[in-house]
C-alpha cells in the first residue's frame, strides 16, 4: 500500500501527540467540536483533520462524502480550498472497503506489507444516515482503545458536517458527481435532508434516480413525538414543469403537517393547492402515518401504485381504496384507511417509474424478497439501481423507492453508539477485491 500523504486540510501534518497504541495526550470530543465551531464552516473539516493527526499520529486524514446516488463517494481531500468549478472525483463503491464499511457500519482496518501504513476507514453516520467515511493512515496498527476513539470521533464528525452544511455549498458540491439540471436541482431540494432515519420503532430510507428528463418524483418523512409520517408523490410531466408541480404539492403537505393537520386535511390542502394554482395538472401520492405508541396506521392513496409488504419472507401487494390524484378537477374526497402493519414487516412504496420499462421487465416482488436482509438504506438503493439496469441505464420516468422496516412499539431504545443500529445493518458484499481507489 503506497503512503498517502495528502491531508484533509491540505497542509503539513501536525506534530503527533498520541501514538496509534493509545499513549500520549488527549483531546476531548467537546474540544474538537469547539475547535470546529471556531473555524469558518468551509474549514471545519480541516480543523478536525489536524486534531486527528496530532491526536493519533495519523500521517493522512480525509473525509469522503456519499453522493446523491449512494453508489459512490467523493473525497473532500482539501476541504479548505476546493475548486467548485471542477467536477467532483467519484470513487465507485462497488468492490471496495468503503462499500463494506457503509453496509456494515463497522470500521475496517487494512494493513499493508511491513513498513507500510495501516489504513482505517470508519463510518460517519447519524441516525442511520450514511453521510460518509473517515479515512486515516496510521504508522502502526491501532489498539482497541484507539479504534473506540476513532469510532466516536467519526460519529462526532457527522454532527460537524450536519451543523456546517447549511452555511456552505461544499457538501452539496461533494455529493454531485454529475452536473444537475435545473429540474433535478429543484427536485433534490424537496427531499428530506437525511435520506435515512433509524428510530427505536422503525428504520426508513428512500432513494430516487431522476429520469433523463426529470419526472417530478419526491418522497418525505418526519418523526415527531407520537408518530412517524411518510409520503411519496409523483407529479405529471417532465423537467422544470414537473419539478414546480412537485414543489407546490410538497409545500402544501408540509405546511399542513407542520400546522398539526390530520392526514385527511393534509391531503385536502395538497389537492386544493393544486386545483387553485395548476388547474390543468395533477400529482399522485401516498400518505402514511404510524403511531409510535400503539402501531396504528392511517393511509391515503391519491392515485398512486399500491405498496408492497414483506412479511415472514413473503411479498404481498397491499390493495387499499384508491382516491383521485391531487389536483383533479372533479368533486372528490380522501378516505383515511388502515394498513395491516405488524412487527417485523417491511413496507415498500414506489413510483411507477420503477415499474414502467421499455427494456427488460423488473420483478420487483422477487427483488424485495431477495433484499430482505439488507438495511432499508441498501435495499432502497438496490431496488432503484435495478430499475436503472432494467432500463439499460436510461429512465423514461423517475424511479423512487421508500423502504420502511417496522420494528414495533415494544422497542423504546435504539442501540446506536456510533450513529447506526448495528443489529440491523447489512452484511458485507459477498465478494470484494480492493483496487487502488486513490
Amino acid at each position: 500500500m503506497a503512503t498517502h500523504q495528502k491531508t484533509l486540510g491540505g497542509g503539513r501534518a501536525a506534530h503527533p501527540r498520541r501514538s496509534a497504541d493509545g499513549d500520549g495526550g488527549a483531546t476531548t470530543l467537546a474540544e474538537i467540536l469547539e475547535a470546529a465551531e471556531s473555524a469558518p464552516p468551509v474549514e471545519s473539516l480541516d480543523v478536525v483533520a489536524r486534531i486527528l493527526q496530532a491526536r493519533l499520529g495519523a500521517l493522512a486524514v480525509s473525509f469522503l462524502i456519499t453522493d446523491f446516488t449512494g453508489s459512490s463517494v467523493v473525497r473532500l481531500g482539501v476541504a479548505g480550498s476546493v475548486e467548485t468549478s471542477e467536477p467532483a472525483r467519484r470513487i465507485s463503491l462497488a468492490d471496495t472497503v468503503y462499500d463494506d464499511v457503509i453496509r456494515t457500519q463497522r470500521p475496517a482496518v487494512e494493513s499493508g506489507r511491513a513498513g507500510e501504513l495501516v489504513r482505517v476507514v470508519a463510518p460517519v453516520t447519524n441516525r442511520g444516515d450514511a453521510i460518509g467515511l473517515l479515512e486515516l493512515f496510521l504508522p502502526a496498527a491501532p489498539g482497541t482503545e484507539v479504534m473506540r476513539e476513532i469510532g466516536e470521533l467519526a460519529h462526532g464528525l457527522a454532527y460537524i458536517v450536519i451543523a456546517n452544511r447549511p452555511f456552505t455549498d461544499l457538501y452539496q458540491w461533494g455529493r454531485r458527481t454529475l452536473p444537475l439540471t435545473l429540474a433535478a436541482e429543484i427536485q433534490h431540494r424537496l427531499l428530506p435532508a437525511s435520506l435515512t432515519c433509524e428510530a427505536a420503532q422503525f428504520a426508513v430510507a428512500g432513494a430516487l434516480e431522476p429520469a433523463d428528463h426529470v419526472g417530478g418524483d419526491t418522497f418525505d418523512y418526519v418523526l415527531d413525538r407520537d408518530t412517524v409520517q411518510l409520503s411519496i408523490t409523483d407529479a405529471m410531466g417532465h423537467d422544470v414543469q414537473a419539478a414546480l408541480l412537485a414543489t407546490l404539492v410538497v409545500g402544501a403537505l408540509r405546511r399542513a403537517r407542520r400546522a398539526g393537520a390530520d392526514l385527511e386535511e393534509q391531503a385536502r390542502q395538497a389537492d386544493l393547492a393544486m386545483r387553485e394554482h395548476t388547474p390543468q395538472a395533477y400529482v399522485t401520492g401516498q400518505l402514511l402515518r404510524i403511531s409510535l405508541h400503539d402501531g396504528s396506521t392511517e393511509f391515503i392513496n391519491a392515485g398512486h401504485p399500491w405498496p408492497l409488504r414483506l412479511r415472514d419472507g413473503h411479498v404481498q401487494q397491499i390493495t387499499p381504496q384508491v382516491d383521485m390524484p391531487f389536483g383533479v378537477q372533479v368533486p372528490h374526497t380522501y378516505r383515511v384507511q388502515k394498513l395491516d402493519l405488524r412487527d417485523g414487516d417491511r413496507l415498500v412504496m414506489f413510483s411507477d417509474g420503477v415499474l414502467e420499462r421499455k427494456a427488460q421487465p423488473l420483478d420487483l416482488t422477487d427483488l424485495i424478497a431477495r433484499t430482505s436482509r439488507l438495511h432499508p438504506r441498501e435495499a432502497a438503493r438496490t431496488l432503484v439501481a435495478a430499475a436503472v439496469d432494467a432500463g439499460q441505464g436510461h429512465l423514461d420516468d423517475d424511479a423512487t423507492v421508500i423502504c420502511l422496516d417496522w420494528h414495533g412499539t415494544a422497542h423504546s431504545q435504539r442501540d446506536a453508539g456510533t450513529g447506526a443500529n448495528l443489529t440491523g445493518a447489512s452484511a458485507p458484499s459477498p465478494e470484494r477485491h480492493t483496487p487502488d481507489e486513490r
